[in-house]
């Protein structure tokens, strides 16, 4: 038996692919082909769009697949969230899909779209959120470089940033936030109901959450004195709770904790002043809770 599971083509691609490396997968993607190789035999991948993935596996011709709540929200897919992966192209955060206009637009709030022209790749859900506040403006699809449109082809745009320079670029002012969003594990329910698909699709959300809680992160090991002890341990980052563990040698310790990548450099010149010795750093792939 082997599990259906679509990679999002596209934007999202290289920064899937390294998660499943951090994960113990490794996805090997050739020049023309839809079907990458994957180092499990029970996993068949697909590279899918992800604006479409929700919608095949709510058919499924998937069992599986990573999206964006987003698509999910659009295509109105009946799929089970497996689990929130908060990474997105360029940096591991949620997307924002917002409104936007040009610098010069009077338009202050949705409100004042009322008969306007709005392009979006996002058709269903800007449609949505109009409704929502009770206006009516026509919606047209954008095929691609929305940001271009306003305001000869449209009056707003409705696009999805992640830090808004692209915006920025194009004299464009962010009005409203129309949508927050991130990649989710998504499963077929009748997939979710079968018990080795199942198991196979939590295995795999289990190894993703692992890859996730490390990023940022390193190992630190080191030795001390008992008589230093309590000066090292002041001096890792408070909530910490590092492994404490006898060696050979009774009159020392090995002190072994996690910690943010972004404070090492601090600390350990500071571990050393409070006595530890032979201190290694190291990266890590997982952290499984």
């Amino acid at each position: 038996m082997t599990l259906k599971l679509g990679i999002p083509k596209g934007s999202l691609q290289d920064a899937t692919i390294e998660l499943f490396r951090r994960a113990g997968f490794q996805i090997t993607v050739g020049a023309r082909s839809y079907f990458p190789s994957i180092d499990d035999p029970e996993i068949e991948c697909m590279l899918i769009r992800a604006q479409e993935m929700a919608r095949y596996v709510e058919d499924g011709v998937l069992d599986a697949g990573l999206t964006g709540y987003d698509w999910v929200r659009e295509n109105d897919a009946h799929v089970v969230t497996v689990a929130d992966l908060v990474y997105a192209k360029q940096s591991f955060g949620k997307v924002r899909w917002v409104l936007a206009v040009p610098e010069s637009s009077p338009v202050r709030s949705v409100k004042d779209l009322e008969g306007k022209i709005i392009a979006t790749e996002l058709v269903a859900t800007t449609k949505r959120y109009l409704a929502e506040h009770g206006v009516s403006a026509k919606v047209e699809f954008s095929w691609g470089a929305t940001e271009v449109k306003p305001p000869v082809l449209a009056d707003a745009i409705v696009e999805v940033t992640e830090t808004g320079s692209s915006l920025r670029a194009n004299n464009l002012r962010i009005v409203e936030t129309v949508l927050e969003s991130n990649t989710q594990l998504i499963a077929n329910l009748e997939a979710w109901q079968d018990p080795w698909k199942r198991q196979k699709i939590e295995d795999i959300k289990m190894l993703l959450e692992g890859a996730m809680n490390a990023l940022g992160k390193v190992g630190l090991m080191l030795n001390v004195e008992r008589k230093n002890l309590d000066r090292v341990l002041e001096t890792l980052p408070a909530l910490k709770k590092p492994t404490v563990s006898p060696l050979s040698d009774p009159d020392w310790l090995a002190v072994n904790t996690i910690l943010d990548e972004s404070t090492v450099r601090r600390i350990i010149p500071r571990l050393k002043q409070a006595g530890a010795q032979g201190i290694v750093e190291y990266p890590l792939n997982k952290i499984v809770m």
